[in-house]
């Protein structure tokens, strides 16, 4: 229920404050904010882009289970890379951490909100990636959110990809720095903005290592020589590249061969490691010790509950003692990918779990999904604003959990719901 509606309806009724007409006017306001705003909704019915929330009744995995009877749904739309969102060792430590350390805080970290195991998470995950230092925000969309604004001023520049998460943009629009924006993975772009930018104090390149609606990898290689050309710092978001890009899982940064020339690292907890929340900063002390100064998102926000932070925790042991899991994801994204092409679908982006089916049409994404799910199999279409306009597509992800069995069950779904609705010949 709207507060304001509420209150403004009270107001004509005569049980509130005020005069009758400012009450009516009020009333008036919010009888024309709705109308506006079921005119906006029905017209995103009406392009087709209308997001439902499938309600699941079950735990997070490769098979589930939805509300309203729906059993046996293979899950192929999850950001669970490592299907450890339901691992009995990582569900295991966050009972003993909830039962330890309580449900939660009740405040921020600096003032009675830092754990024993907040610092010991930190530190597991700078030593993860090889860095001197890390900070834990309550999710990675505000870590984006606190570190441009506390690093960059008037003097220094930010250039970021034209495809960045959402969350790296918002980040950057509150930042004071000068903005520059490189079309997607075009390097000479890139270098040519460096040039304009020579004459900032600071210039931090900022990109996504893998960008999660196309399932491509940023050119880490050609970015950190432009970055050592022109004097510049890298910065990149791995959300969709920690524990399991990489020979050890550490991301594009590892896949690359790049780690000793990316100076800041964010990503989350709330995907390949573990799946609950919770994001990340890790690169240098100083910037890091400045975050706990100045960060906004990490002074204003309650500390990451307790069995959050023991999932991760486990999460990142269970990385560190072996490779296996990280190193199976390979083979089933070539799976997946090589079928889908074979049977004449356009997949998106390169080696990558995420694997876009490219149909173009918003309509056509929501009801192939939609027919998918008839055939048990769970996956999502995506559509403008969530991706431009034109570039529709149903967003496939793989996980380590997926069977070859599972796998070759959606790519026949697919290919029979793309022919009957006339995506495939």
């Amino acid at each position: 229920m709207w507060r304001g509606g509420t209150a403004a309806w009270g107001l004509l009724r005569g049980g509130g404050a005020g005069s009758p007409r400012a009450a009516s006017g009020t009333a008036a306001a919010v009888v024309h904010l709705r109308q506006r705003l079921e005119k906006e909704l029905e017209d995103i019915r009406g392009a087709g882009t209308w997001k439902n929330e499938r309600v699941i009744a079950s735990r997070q995995g490769p098979h589930l289970r939805l509300a309203g009877g729906g059993a046996g749904i293979l899950n192929f739309c999850a950001n669970n890379y490592l299907g450890l969102s339901s691992h009995p060792e990582v569900i295991r430590a966050a009972v003993e951490a909830l039962e330890k350390f309580g449900a939660g805080l009740s405040s921020v970290r600096f003032i009675c909100g830092t754990q024993s195991i907040h610092k010991d998470l930190e530190e597991k995950i700078a030593r993860f990636h090889q860095r001197e230092d890390a900070i834990l925000y309550a999710s990675c969309f505000d870590a984006n959110a606190g570190i441009f604004e506390a690093l960059l001023t008037p003097e220094d520049a930010v250039l970021s990809d034209e495809l960045n998460h959402a969350s790296i943009i918002d980040g950057i629009r509150l930042c004071k720095a000068n903005k520059y924006r490189y079309k997607h993975m075009d390097m000479q772009d890139l270098e040519a903005k460096l040039q304009e930018a020579q004459k900032h104090r600071l210039r931090l390149v900022a990109t996504d290592g893998a960008f999660s609606m196309d399932g491509d990898i940023a050119p880490l290689r050609e970015i950190c020589q432009l970055a050592q050309k022109y004097d510049a710092l890298v910065f990149i978001d791995e959300c969709h590249a920690t524990g399991f890009l990489g020979p050890n899982g550490r991301g594009t940064d590892e896949l690359l061969g790049v780690m000793d020339k990316v100076t800041i690292i964010n990503s989350t907890l709330g995907k390949a490691l573990g799946g609950a929340a919770g994001g990340y900063t890790t690169g240098p002390k100083p910037l890091i010790d400045l975050l706990r100064q100045r960060s906004r998102p990490y002074l204003f926000s309650n500390s990451l509950p307790p069995a959050v932070v023991g999932c991760a925790s486990k999460a990142l042991d269970l990385l560190m003692e072996s490779n296996a899991i990280a190193q199976s994801m390979a083979a089933k994204t070539q799976r997946f990918r090589s079928k889908m092409t074979a049977a004449g679908f356009t997949i998106s982006g390169k080696d990558h779990p995420i694997c876009p089916v490219m149909l173009g049409d918003a309509r056509l994404a929501a009801v192939m999904a939609e027919d998918m799910l008839n055939r048990g199999i769970y996956v999502i279409g995506f559509s403008y604003p969530v991706v431009p306009k034109g570039k529709a597509r149903i967003r496939v992800q793989i996980s380590a959990v997926h069977s070859d069995e599972d796998i070759d069950r959606c790519v026949e779904a697919f290919t029979e719901v793309g022919r009957k609705h006339g995506a495939l010949p």
